[in-house]
């Protein structure tokens, strides 16, 4: 049985640059992948994501410039074109990551689905039935995680949030379960393709994490652009013949629908099913989430979890800090921890959602619960922001809340045109463990949406 310094399960966002270094530290590393190269990310994740919503942006610009001075005719979506042109974005990165592993001395790709025969010793199942059996010193797993199926709809022909990104034409009318990120993603991204979009939501606040006014605002901007979105849809079933049929209650009256496709986003679960991580003693919570420290060791030393399938974060950026933690950890001065993480996200729906610390509604749970908290808001809506106002986008609200006695920024809910950019300033201001000030004086360019965060910060009011 081959031993090896390290064996990485996955080849993720966390794996592949993890696995580089320890090669490039002139250790021994073996690296396993069930599936294609590059993980979540690369393949079914951000990178062909938002080359749809690329495309999809460029349609809804070509329809709608005429308040612009610009008008268009016979403006053509071909999804076909558009998989062609994402699937090529993917190859490339599979070939520069299958290059970086060629040459690198120390390092054996293992093409096969790993799992724990021991809390050292890894089974690697092959498609040709060749199994392989390794060791290694330190295991490092970064299996990231997948679409949650309920068994009501699993003998139905859905959608995932991988099979939708292999259609060649365009749905008719694209039924959507969920009204999370990745489900309001592909509404817009389709509606814009030219599709019928129907949203249904089980639960009577739409996107519930974040602040109303801002979850009202971006249902707003959904419905705009023609997409159907029920919330409270209740007893939701599906049966499917020619078409897509569902029914459902909502204030207590049935409603029925009828679609071409349906694309199940209900939320993901992480891949350790199939890893067998009792053989190892991993332990995991209720729903399946390896449980980590604060360097993304499990409860067995050596054995670390990384990315989606450790539950602390659902992210690319999130998994590749863990990363750079169990680097640190490993082959630094062990001062990184996860604790240090300030949580941010965008949601990337047009114009799109970011977020970095708490949000308006936490900060009054806060307050509430320590009467000696004062906590302050700068406020702007994107109305009021030049340079949203000539691109003639003028949808969405910007928010940033301060510790008053502090001078520090807790969070901040950005949504408007370039806020998946603009929150950079906000979140670095966060890191720096700096006052709100530092970015209030700051001179900004004109004309930018970022010029106008030193103008609200100079109109802090008290949040009530």
């Amino acid at each position: 049985m081959k031993t090896y310094d390290a064996i990485i399960i996955g080849t993720g966002q966390a794996g592949v640059p993890l696995a580089t270094k320890f090669a490039n530290e002139g250790k021994k590393v073996a690296i396993i992948e069930k599936n294609k190269i590059g993980g979540t990310c690369v393949n079914n994740g951000c990178t062909p994501t938002k080359t749809y919503v690329a495309s999809a942006r460029r349609a809804f610009v070509a329809k709608n410039s005429k308040d612009l001075g610009i008008e268009t005719k016979d403006v053509k979506v071909n999804l076909k074109k558009i998989k062609e042109r994402k699937d090529e974005i993917i190859a490339n990165t599979h070939i520069g990551i299958k290059k970086l592993f060629s040459g690198l001395e120390n390092l054996d790709f293992y093409q096969g689905e790993g799992s724990f025969l021991s809390e050292n010793s890894i089974e690697i199942k092959t498609e040709n039935g060749k199994n392989k059996k390794i060791e290694g010193k330190q295991i490092f797993i970064n299996v990231g995680g997948k679409t949650i199926i309920p068994k009501e709809y699993q003998k139905i022909d859905y959608l995932t949030n991988t099979s939708i990104l292999e259609l060649e034409e365009v749905p008719k009318h694209l039924i959507i379960l969920g009204a999370g990120y990745i489900g309001l993603e592909f509404s817009q991204v389709f509606a814009r393709f030219g599709s019928k979009v129907t949203v249904l939501q089980q639960n009577e606040r739409f996107l519930k994490k974040e602040d109303k006014d801002v979850a009202d605002e971006i249902k707003k901007v959904l419905e705009k652009e023609s997409i159907t979105i029920h919330t409270n849809a209740q007893n939701i079933k599906v049966v499917q013949k020619e078409k897509i049929n569902i029914s459902f209650e909502k204030d207590g009256k049935e409603q029925k629908i009828k679609g071409s496709h349906i694309l199940i986003s209900v939320g993901r679960k992480p891949n350790t099913k199939n890893l067998n991580l009792e053989k190892a003693g991993v332990k995991t919570d209720e729903r399946g989430y390896i449980k980590v420290n604060q360097h993304f060791q499990t409860n067995k030393k050596h054995i670390f979890a990384l990315g989606d399938c450790n539950g602390k974060g659902a992210f690319t950026h999130t998994a590749y800090n863990d990363f750079e933690i169990v680097r640190d950890f490993i082959f630094g001065k062990q001062k990184r921890k996860l604790a240090d993480r300030i949580q941010c996200y965008a949601m990337f729906i047009d114009p799109p959602l970011s977020r970095v610390g708490i949000n308006e509604e936490q900060a009054k749970q806060q307050m509430k619960e320590d009467k000696d908290l004062k906590i302050v808001q700068a406020f702007r809506p994107m109305k009021y922001v030049a340079r949203a106002k000539e691109k003639g986008e003028t949808d969405g609200m910007m928010k940033i809340l301060i510790n008053e006695k502090t001078q520090k920024i807790l969070g901040a809910t950005f949504l408007g045109i370039s806020a998946d950019e603009t929150i950079h300033g906000v979140i670095d201001i966060m890191y720096a463990n700096k006052s709100y000030k530092t970015i209030r004086d700051a001179v900004h360019i004109h004309p930018t949406v970022s010029e106008l965060i030193p103008t609200m910060l100079e109109n802090l009011k008290e949040l009530k």
